[in-house]
């Protein structure tokens, strides 16, 4: 938990709708992936100034597609039809927290990714340590480190903008946020409810 800089571990609540709908679950996971390819494609666009920040986004993007992928065939593998699902409230209410002028918008939104990635990080690992099911543990034992890669990676870039204590302060800060909203819940079965 120190090293993916989250403030709370997964309320035991989150295993129970695991255990109740597995499949929404996996399919709100490839839609995760999309959406964290469509985050660092749109961080890509927004500072396209910064080579640092080009290459590193242009890598997350083609390993979140590729892992978008990986969870498309992992359902068609299963019979789980992938659909539309309403998303959960995590990532609109984190997106809220950033602020609105440069470049405190940038170090907001290089952390805030980076803190969805750690609390995927960290999902991948209960879930490789939790289900009974041997293809599910090696599938989410596979992406457990590149989601914690990601993580370090928007937490440095953001160093690039910010002095090193400003980003791990608002980090922080950031990171409270997230727990309080991880306390809280959401009543729809998905990988960040």
């Amino acid at each position: 938990m120190v090293m993916l800089n989250l403030q709370m571990a997964t309320p035991s609540r989150w295993f129970l709708q695991v255990d109740e709908n597995l499949n929404e679950i996996l399919i709100d996971h490839a839609h995760c992936e999309k959406k964290a390819a469509g985050v660092a494609m749109n961080l890509l666009f927004a500072y396209v100034d910064s080579t640092k920040i080009s290459r590193a986004m242009a890598e997350i993007v083609n390993e979140e597609l590729e892992h978008f992928q990986m969870v498309l065939d992992l359902l068609d593998h299963r019979g789980i039809q992938f659909r539309k699902l309403s998303p959960s409230h995590y990532g609109p209410r984190l997106h809220k927290l950033i602020r609105k002028n440069e470049p405190e918008r940038a170090v907001d939104r290089l952390l805030v990714a980076g803190l969805i990635e750690a609390r995927s990080c960290e999902r991948f690992s209960l879930l490789r340590d939790y289900v009974k099911d041997e293809e599910l543990q090696r599938f989410y034992g596979g992406l457990f480190e590149s989601e914690a890669r990601h993580h370090a990676t928007y937490v440095r870039l953001a160093c690039d903008l910010a002095t090193e204590s400003t980003v791990h302060e608002r980090l922080h800060w950031l990171a409270l946020q997230e727990a309080e909203i991880i306390s809280e819940g959401d009543e729809l079965p998905r990988m960040h409810s």
